[in-house]
């Protein structure tokens, strides 16, 4: 059967290091959307890069991949987690001034109990995980694709069972909608080679696309651009002689610049990266191409599904067609979210910008601290360590906090304090610098910055 695979995947923890990347976008020179897509620098592939910098594969998959602003998928169905989940990643998104985009992959009985199998025990539970969702959006455009497969993919539901979950995705998408006004949620289109363009048109309707900026199709499949557009231009038809019209579609190009057919790319050497990701479509009907499906994550068929798996990666990657070109190094947020982090975005931009690069310390290590930004009663923190001779046995970053400052959260490290000394220690994955190696921390804390001097020290 043809169809869309897709998998649950899990949010890591990291940094892309001294990478040279470029990321590909830029104004909508047509559809519904102007901007820039959010790159979020923590994410499984940079997680690997961390930790393999020397592998023969790393440029490669940094510079064609890494590089690229991709789809964060909510995948993990926590009720009590998931609004700080999103909530962190939205501010990170804010705080650049991009565009974030997020797949919504926990709708009851997902994949039909495939390879991509969970999400939430019953529709109630659903809703609530929704609304969480929905309450920490912030008040900037953000892109959401909502339930992959949850219209195209009906064959293990009854009829009862498909009425129930039409009516969730309606009152998802209202949800949504009534969380962030700006917020363009797409509904799942299937793909080209997969259901008619006039009977997928007839289940976004019952699905409740009315409500809908549009729909999304070839999630984590192959199909070509070209087709994918057509099949759109067909939807779009169809919808508007069933009174929803101006919808619009978002396509998945992240692997679909190679060979189609079979739903899984495990095993797949012909599969390569397509158009790189923009809101610059050129098309009136396609509001963005967007890498729903990370590139180098698995489909579950050779690999666990959501895994990143390099060889994957670097075979996409490597044969891909008018590569980016290497430019500066991205920036950094957080990857897991504090429960606090304001739901909005922070009330001004960045207080403080990173100066120029200093040059390695002489020691075993030194470390910089940067106000990514600020609000009321309130900052986020940026601290790169920076490593002189290495940092074989790991590193800790201590400094005194300004009076009435306190930290909440901090990530890509361990935080201890003693007092109003705060001390991050380095987790598993990034505490090894080699020399003249550096890597980032983040957190959030109360109270001003202030201009803390920072000591860096090694076992």
């Amino acid at each position: 059967m043809s169809r869309s695979r897709v998998m649950a995947v899990a949010a890591a923890c990291t940094t892309v290091a001294a990478a040279s990347v470029m990321i590909v976008t830029g104004t909508a020179s047509a559809g519904t959307i102007s901007g820039t897509l959010y790159r979020d620098p923590n994410t499984p592939v940079a997680r690997w890069l961390q930790s393999n910098s020397g592998d023969s594969r790393a440029t490669v998959i940094r510079d064609r991949v890494a590089s690229q602003p991709a789809s964060r998928w909510l995948s993990n169905f926590n009720i009590s987690t998931i609004g700080g989940e999103t909530a962190t990643y939205i501010a990170g998104a804010n705080a650049a001034g991009q565009i974030p985009a997020l797949t919504v992959y926990g709708i009851t009985n997902r994949d039909c109990g495939g390879a991509s199998s969970g999400g939430a025990p019953d529709l109630n539970q659903y809703q609530q995980w929704i609304t969480n969702i929905a309450g920490n959006l912030g008040n900037r455009t953000v892109i959401i694709n909502l339930e992959p497969d949850s219209i195209a993919l009906l064959t293990c539901l009854s009829s009862s069972e498909i009425a129930a979950r039409n009516q969730a995705l309606r009152t998802a998408t209202q949800t949504l909608k009534s969380g962030n006004p700006n917020a363009k949620v797409y509904l799942d289109g299937g793909h080209s080679a997969w259901n008619s363009a006039s009977e997928q048109a007839s289940r976004l309707v019952a699905a409740g696309i009315a409500s809908a900026d549009g729909f999304y199709t070839n999630a984590s499949n192959f199909q070509p651009t070209s087709a994918e557009a057509n099949f759109g231009r067909g939807i779009i038809n169809a919808l508007n002689g069933q009174g929803a019209s101006g919808k619009r579609q978002v396509i998945d190009t992240s692997r679909n610049g190679g060979a189609s057919g079979d739903w899984c790319g495990d095993d797949n050497t012909d599969r390569r990266i397509g158009q790189y990701p923009t809101v610059s479509t050129g098309d009136a009907n396609i509001d963005a191409y967007l890498w729903i499906k990370p590139p180098g994550e698995a489909d579950g068929c050779r690999y666990a599904a959501g895994s990143f798996q390099p060889d994957l990666a670097y075979s996409l990657a490597s044969s891909a067609t008018n590569p980016p070109s290497p430019s500066s190094s991205p920036s950094s947020s957080p990857s897991s979210s504090p429960s606090s982090s304001p739901s909005s975005s922070p009330s001004s931009s960045p207080s403080s910008s990173p100066s120029s690069s200093p040059s390695f310390p002489a020691g075993a290590c030194g470390a910089t601290l940067t106000a990514v930004s600020t609000w009321n009663g309130g900052y986020q923190g940026e601290v790169r360590v920076r490593a002189g001779n290495g940092t074989p046995s790991g590193w800790t970053v201590s400094w005194t906090l300004p009076s009435g400052s306190t930290i909440s959260q901090v990530w890509n490290g361990t935080l201890t304090s003693s007092g109003s000394t705060a001390s991050v220690r380095n987790v598993s994955w990034n505490g090894n610098l080699p020399a003249d190696g550096s890597t980032t921390f983040g957190f959030i804390a109360s109270g001003t910055p202030g201009s803390p001097t920072l000591t860096c020290t090694s076992p």
